[in-house]
């Protein structure tokens, strides 16, 4: 994250009930999340490859709440995944400008892989979307077709952080003000913004006002 957790915990005074973080990887800010007391059972983690699942149960235990979901528009499109050197640039996107920013970068393998929205995740793992209403996207240009597929669940979140893009890091991407423009239709306003202008991708924070 490049705004901290604790920066926007600390100014913007959050009362954060469940946290909903797409993207999981290594889940390096569940600390962060502990420590302002928001517990391992109220936090929900998604990541599209198999292996990360397996690798964080190893590390933070059986118990945590981590789901394997590729997420999309659409359920059931199968989909080439593409895997990059360093695994967090891996999107179903191919690179845009990502190739010319970060050329240390590299897609060392692609699996064909089925989307999932993600309403039909919660229904299937049973996850309490009700009691979550901070949501943290992190899922390489994709974060647009996210939000929609949980559309009919936006009531239950108050806060939104997300990657966005201010260029076609990736082909296809959604740009930043597109989201500004979707989540305004929800009572979102952003209130936060860190955009690395020279890479064109950043972090932005959404609050329902």
């Amino acid at each position: 994250m490049l705004i901290t957790f604790s920066q926007l915990f600390n100014h913007f005074k959050l009362t954060v009930t469940g946290i909903l973080h797409v993207g999981a990887h290594d889940c390096e800010e569940k600390s962060a999340y502990n420590q302002f007391n928001i517990n391992d059972d109220n936090i929900y983690w998604v990541d599209a490859m198999p292996e990360k699942i397996v690798s964080n149960r190893q590390k933070y235990g059986k118990q945590l709440n981590i789901y394997q979901g590729v997420i999309d528009e659409e359920d059931d499109k199968t989909v080439d995944f593409h895997i990059t050197n360093n695994g967090e640039s891996s999107s179903i996107l191919t690179f845009g400008s990502h190739e010319t920013h970060h050329p240390h970068v590299k897609v060392i393998s692609t699996r064909r892989m089925t989307t999932t929205r993600l309403d039909t995740l919660f229904e299937q793992y049973q996850i309490p979307i009700e009691k979550i209403n901070f949501l943290n996207l992190d899922i390489q240009g994709v974060e647009l077709r996210a939000l929609k597929s949980m559309e009919k669940h936006l009531h239950h979140i108050k806060y939104i952080y997300t990657e966005v893009n201010t260029e076609q890091v990736y082909k296809g991407c959604a740009q930043m003000s597109e989201i500004d423009e979707y989540l305004s239709k929800f009572g979102f306003q952003r209130a936060a913004t860190y955009v690395i202008q020279q890479y064109g991708w950043g972090d932005a924070f959404y609050i329902k006002v």
